[in-house]
This record gives C-alpha cells, structure tokens and sequence, in this order.
C-alpha cells in the first residue's frame, strides 16, 4: 500500500484544559532530514505557519538539510535550521549554507547552537562567533540555547553563570541588530527546575523569552537513553522513579504531567518566562503530534484534516 494513501487514525480526544490549550498556542517541533522524509504531508500533521526546527547532526549532507526546509516552506511551515558552529569550517562555509537555505527555501529564521562536537571542525566554537560574522544581520528571527539543568559541555560544574553572560551578549546584540530573539531549551521531565531556572533569567536581566523544550511520547527505555546522552539533570528521576514500576515500563511516556504543571503556573503568572513549547519527537513525529492536536485545541489542528 502506497505511503502516500495511507489513512490515519485520529488521536483520542481528551477534555481541554484551557491552561494547557493557551501555553500550546504557537508550538514548535523539531525534524531531522531523514524522519522527514518519513512524512508524506506535514499538513496532515501540523497547523499551517507550524515552526518547523530542523536538527543538523554531524555529517548531514548539506543538500539533504536544505531539501528538507524547502519541502517544509512548500507545505505552508516555517522552517528553523540548526546552525552547529563547531560542525561549520569557515565563514565561507557558513556564508554558502545561509545562500543556499535563502535561495532554495526562503529561510528567515535560524537556530544558532555551539553544537554538541568536542572538537571544532574549523575557527568556530560558539554561536556568537558566527553572529559576529554579520552573516545573519538581515534574518528577521534567531534563537538561541537554553539549559534549566545545565550543560557541562560548557561549564564542567553545571553552573549557570557561564551560559547567563553568553545570553546577555546574546540578547543585547538582538536588540542592536533589532532581530527577534528567543531561548528556546533542551528538555527537562520536571516543572519546579524549569520555574525556577526562569526565574533566574530574569534575575541577571535576560528577558528573552522562552520556548521549553518538552520530549514528546516515547517509550520509556528511549526517553532515558536520550536524557542521558543529552545531559538532563536532576528532573532525569521522573524517569528514573517511573521505570520502578514494572505496571508502568512498556507504556509511552507522555508529557501531560509536565505541561499541566507549566500551564497551570503560567496561568497563575503570566509574567512566567517560558512562552511556547518547543517539541522533540524523540518516539515519532506522529506520536508527538497526535497528542498535541489531542491536547492543543482548535489551534493545533493540523492544515488538512485526514
């Protein structure tokens, strides 16, 4: 049977909790070239305008991340590639991928990352090297990394104080350039580390706001190998106390719980940094979306109903 006939099957319907339904508004997800390819439609899947990351992992062919973004824009999505910098050799490398995406897909919007290689593969190692380069002046929007539990790959220590100096370089070069910036963060399976992280960016100034990061469903073994491999901190006991429960260990884990906690603190605090939710499909694009159109409300129906 032909992918391209294939009939869904509508996810369950749950009742709406208007919390959840207004933190969802705008949400984000994040592809690869090759799980993309795995989509016939992401219309069927995701609401027209839907900002569309796309992750460029070491040794992504170039070609195969800019095919994607311009099938992505051709479907009505607003694609975000990742810009790795120590993935990226030189400024003329960096210069012929920004021609490339804004010739072929339109791109307006990127990610910039430090990437997650330890040795640099040219003269780049953080992301604000690449926006000295003046290369992405014109872009109307640019986010940039965020970590509520850390990230030893830049402070051994998984302090903050590091990562707080870079997003304040960050967020004042935003605002000369007078782009749009966001933080948007690695995922985390706990609500009181992420309120209270967000709190410590408005302590030191930094009032970007913030896309959280949320690991869509996904079973529980391959949420805890990501969680590890990425660097999740503390909040990694959720998981951790789940997988005691052998009632518990072959069911999806899903990211009710947490966004309930979230929205619920957004209500009573709408000053709450964290503005959007930013998806990884880590058990599949279509698990992840299949909960958001059951959970988001009207706004998160997909562009072309099944």
């Amino acid at each position: 049977m032909s992918l391209l006939n294939f009939r869904r099957t509508a996810p369950a319907s749950f009742p709406q909790n208007e919390q959840i339904t207004a933190l969802m508004q705008g949400f984000s997800i994040e592809v690869m070239p090759r799980t993309a390819d795995k989509i016939p439609d992401f219309r069927t899947l995701l609401p027209a305008g839907t900002r569309v990351y796309i992750a460029h992992i070491e040794g992504t062919p170039i070609a195969d991340m800019v095919a994607t973004a311009a099938r992505l824009r051709a479907q009505g999505m607003e694609p975000m590639p990742h810009f790795p910098a120590r993935i990226i050799a030189d400024r003329a490398e960096l210069a012929d991928w920004l021609a490339r995406y804004q010739g072929e897909a339109d791109i307006r919007e990127a990610l910039m990352l430090g990437g997650g290689v330890t040795t640099p593969k040219g003269i780049y190692d953080n992301s604000m090297q690449m926006l000295e380069t003046g290369l992405f002046d014109n872009f109307q929007r640019l986010h940039v990394a965020g970590h509520p539990e850390g990230n030893r790959d830049i402070a051994a220590d998984g302090g903050h104080d590091v990562i707080h100096k870079a997003l304040q370089w960050k967020q004042a070069f935003a605002r000369e350039k007078g782009i749009d910036m966001a933080i948007v963060t690695q995922f985390a399976f706990e609500a009181k580390p992420i309120i209270t992280w967000a709190q410590g960016l408005r302590d030191q100034g930094i009032d970007l706001p913030v896309h959280l990061g949320v690991a869509g469903p996904a079973k529980l073994q391959t949420l805890i190998k990501f969680a590890i491999a990425c660097g999740v901190g503390p909040s990694l006991k959720v998981l951790q106390k789940r997988a005691k429960d052998v009632t518990k260990l072959l069911l999806p884990f899903e990211p009710t719980e947490l966004v309930t906690d979230l929205a619920a603190h957004k209500a009573a605090n709408p000053d709450f940094a964290v503005e959007r939710l930013h998806f990884f499909p880590l058990g599949g694009i279509k698990a992840s979306t299949d909960w958001t159109i059951a959970h988001g409300g009207p706004s998160s129906r997909p562009a072309v109903q099944p």
